[in-house]
């Protein structure tokens, strides 16, 4: 664990550097390096800080943001299977910015508001679906997979409105909100990676206050509750904070998929079941799988836009019916 605990952070460095360097061109890292502290050419410096660096970052900051979302998820509902894109969390997101889109963008495909209002409207239909799913898994909490299997039903009914949405609408939207379902940091901008910073900074605090009860939240109920925690009330504000999480993050990048369901196995894995550690290695893993997926499909893929929500899903769906399997015998 402790190895692990130094080599992640300091492979997502290299793995930082090396997608930057990776473009329609490639930098060797002594120009990246350069260019990076104001000391490369005038070129180096724009492609780098204009381009490259806001994709990174964007990459980065959604993976972790989503793998945060994904370890609060599985904490609070005690199921390994739990994901914000299990659970119609990111569909619901989908349905919201679709809407957004349809009723705040022109011909152009500009927006006629501020792109602030973007995430209010992922939020929206992230906590719509999410109060359905909660409520209809109260109705039957004995059993582990109802959660679950009401989570794929309004997940499915999110893509379905997601898709009428897109046919009926007009067709210049059509491109836009395709783009945004498949998950994707290629037209990455400053301002959009500020969005994504300030939503994780705004979150940090209720993180750090959360770590201490999500350790007792790992227990039972009745033995969370003999040392003191209001369980109920921990649930609520832990689901509430992974849903604000992940539409925060969808909100931008679109629905990147599964990243919330396999960072926090491996963090688990790596750096074992405490929650600040398993916190922060839900965060460095979440964001090191969206960079890489990113850095594959430009690499394999070029001089074509593939989306890594396409990398992440065709890594992420066998995993998760690997895990339904397995969890489905054991409840049958």
């Amino acid at each position: 664990m402790t190895a692990a605990r130094v080599s992640l952070p300091v492979g997502l460095v290299v793995l930082a550097l090396v997608a930057a360097a990776m473009g329609s061109s490639f930098m060797p890292l002594d120009r990246v390096t350069a260019a990076l502290f104001g000391q490369g050419s005038r070129a180096d410096t724009v492609i780098l800080w204009n381009i490259r660096l806001p994709r990174v970052t964007m990459a980065l900051l959604a993976g972790a943001g989503l793998g945060i979302a994904g370890m609060l998820l599985q904490r609070a509902t005690r199921n390994p299977l739990a994901s914000p894109g299990v659970l119609g969390i990111v569909d619901g997101a989908a349905v919201g910015v679709l809407l957004f889109l349809l009723l705040f963008s022109n011909e152009a495909n500009v927006l006629t508001v501020s792109i602030v209002w973007q995430p209010v409207a992922a939020i929206l239909g992230a906590v719509v679906f999410a109060l359905v799913v909660a409520s209809l898994a109260a109705r039957d909490d004995t059993r582990p997979m109802t959660l679950i299997l009401y989570g794929i039903s309004l997940a499915a009914l999110a893509n379905a409105i997601v898709v009428l949405l897109i046919i009926a609408g007009p067709v210049y939207r059509a491109s836009q909100g395709l783009i945004w379902l498949a998950g994707s940091v290629q037209s990455a901008e400053w301002r959009e990676v500020w969005m994504l910073a300030t939503a994780l900074l705004v979150a940090l605090p209720a993180l750090v206050a959360l770590i201490r009860p999500l350790d007792q939240l790992h227990l039972d109920d009745l033995s969370a509750q003999a040392t003191g925690l209001a369980v109920r009330r921990t649930r609520v504000a832990t689901l509430t904070l992974s849903v604000l999480l992940t539409a925060a993050m969808v909100s931008i990048v679109g629905g990147i998929g599964f990243v919330g369901l396999i960072a926090p196995h491996a963090a688990r894995l790596l750096f074992g079941t405490g929650a600040a550690w398993q916190l922060t290695g839900a965060a460095l893993i979440g964001a090191g799988m969206v960079l890489m997926a990113d850095l594959l499909v430009r690499v394999l893929f070029q001089p074509l836009e593939v989306p890594a929500g396409a990398v992440t899903a065709l890594i992420g769906a066998p995993y998760f019916l690997f895990l339904l399997l397995r969890h489905g015998r054991a409840h049958a």
